[in-house]
């Protein structure tokens, strides 16, 4: 497994070792002590979510502003444009993002640690986007950065404006949102 640290050094993206032959493949997706040790502390996942995107759907920015979430993520079929933003205050990377294409070719994951906004574009026709998470979904905590934020600045891969919910097309903007210490 390669671990490479981001922009943002607490985001890791996880590159799996991949052994294939022409019956197909076989990677360890997950493996606790490996990946606690890229972390560099005790991390235990309490949900696993899964979900199913057409083409052009972006989801996010989404936060727990309490019963803070930490990620990990990875793309099973197709492929999405994934970004985490940097929303600890006491951060010197806070209001940064970093992104990185995950695909079901590339088998890539990220982990992004609690104290980050999330979200994703779909760049494939459609993509399967699975994730453990460190805490509970908990609706009334949920909070959501608006996607085209100008401070923050993400460059998302798309041509046209992207299909969202009404949730999503309705998040704040850095200056007004809830952020973390």
């Amino acid at each position: 497994m390669q671990i490479t640290r981001l922009a943002i050094p607490d985001v890791l993206r996880i590159e799996p070792r991949v052994f294939g032959d022409e019956r197909g493949f076989f990677f360890e997706s997950f493996r606790q002590d490996s990946f606690e040790d890229a972390v560099g502390r005790k991390v235990n996942f309490v949900q696993d979510n899964h979900s199913k995107s057409a083409h052009n759907v972006l989801r996010g920015l989404h936060y727990q502003l309490r019963q803070a979430q930490g990620k990990l993520v990875r793309v099973v079929t197709g492929s999405v444009f994934d970004v985490a933003v940097d929303l600890r205050r006491s951060s010197p990377t806070f209001g940064h993002w970093v992104g990185e294409v995950l695909s079901d070719e590339n088998k890539v994951q990220l982990w992004i640690p609690e104290g980050f906004a999330h979200g994703f574009v779909v760049l494939s026709e459609s993509a399967e986007f699975v994730y453990k998470t460190t805490d509970y979904y908990a609706p009334e905590q949920e909070r959501c950065l608006v996607w085209n934020d100008p401070t923050v600045g993400v460059i998302w891969p798309v041509r046209q404006p992207p299909t969202m919910s009404a949730k999503d097309r309705c998040g704040l903007l850095l200056e007004n949102a809830e952020t973390f210490a």
